[in-house]
């Protein structure tokens, strides 16, 4: 999954090594611009997997972001069993 941060976010280089460090398969950029400006300037955010996912602080980005990619890799393994089900029934 996808995780994209603003350059110019505030926090973004301690949450973005510390996905490379815990994540190391992950797909972690940071971009120029994540057409967010006004969550940007408010508080620490990413998009993952292409929605905004925010922070009260920069811990709070980290768990969010880690629970948000939880959340999508349950969800492929539960399309991934469907599909198989619905296979098998054939």
């Amino acid at each position: 999954m996808k995780v994209r941060f603003c350059e110019n976010n505030k926090g973004k280089s301690q949450v973005f090594r510390r996905l490379q460090e815990e994540f190391p398969d992950i797909d972690a950029k940071i971009k120029k611009c994540l057409g967010q400006c006004g969550s940007c300037a408010e508080q620490p955010i990413a998009m993952v997997g292409g929605k905004k996912v925010k922070g009260k602080d920069v811990e709070g980005l980290y768990r969010n972001i880690v629970a948000a990619l939880r959340e999508g890799v349950g969800t492929e393994q539960k399309k991934d069993k469907k599909k198989k089900n619905e296979k098998n029934n054939r």
